[in-house]
């Protein structure tokens, strides 16, 4: 039998839709919302909840780091988002990488089948002054501007960001593999060859596109934008400004 009271979840990302899970396991009714398709933000591509923007790399999934160790806790304590990256996972060596569209797509279903959880797909605007129930903001990075304001103003805070890169998604028809060879990070994944595609250059190879990287054309910033980037995810050609030798030690 669930519990009669409902708490509201907002926000359909990796957080929102594990907590949504995690409190209907618990048998209380919850309520989600996630503004897709209602309102699209400018990075996502689809309606899925929990659908990955960036990297579709977990990290590492070895119990000799503290990323590995805290996704074996996850799964002793039934998380959705292990579940769905399990089910779904691609050859990555030792990390947890995952097909970012069936993971998603794997996350929607369990959420959706769930008769405890209601998701409702229209934008939470605004945080109510006073709440007659427990409430969740979980609307992530790509929160809507409206309840970025909200937040801000119940919080007493200027808004926080960061700039973050993503990896290409490119063909692997495209790629002459005459030239490429395919190697593991860190010379310990479970396939003898690796799981990672390899691009060797030389001298001038290397030094070129570093040329190519500095010199090409990139999206402008605004005028009241600073370059505040997110240090373990930097953007390539930020890497390349740093020094023309920076990306030789990756």
């Amino acid at each position: 039998m669930s519990n009669e009271k409902t708490i509201t979840v907002v926000g359909g990302g990796l957080a929102g839709s594990e907590a949504a899970h995690q409190i209907a396991k618990l048998g209380i009714k919850v309520k989600l919302v996630e503004m897709r398709p209602v309102k699209i933000s400018p990075a996502h591509n689809s309606d899925n909840l929990g659908e990955l923007v960036c990297s579709n790399s977990l990290k590492s999934d070895s119990l000799d780091n503290a990323s590995g160790i805290l996704k074996a806790e996850m799964r002793q304590l039934g998380s959705l988002i292990i579940e769905a990256a399990d089910n779904n996972r691609v050859p990555a060596g030792k990390a947890l990488a995952v097909d970012r569209i069936k993971f998603a797509e794997y996350i929607t279903d369990q959420i959706e089948s769930n008769p405890l959880i209601d998701l409702v797909r229209e934008e939470f605007e605004e945080i109510p002054e006073n709440l007659d129930s427990p409430l969740i903001i979980a609307s992530g990075p790509l929160t809507s501007e409206s309840l970025s304001e909200s937040i801000k103003k119940l919080s007493d805070s200027d808004h926080l960001y960061f700039y973050d890169s993503i990896s290409p998604i490119i063909d692997s028809e495209s790629i002459d593999h005459s030239i490429v060879y395919k190697a593991s990070r860190y010379e310990n994944g479970d396939q003898e060859e690796g799981d990672y595609i390899n691009c060797p250059l030389n001298r001038d190879q290397y030094y070129g596109l570093i040329d190519e990287l500095l010199t090409s054309e990139k999206i402008e910033t605004r005028d009241f934008e600073k370059g505040l980037y997110f240090e373990s995810c930097l953007p390539v050609e930020v890497i390349a400004e740093r020094g023309k030798d920076t990306l030789r030690f990756g």
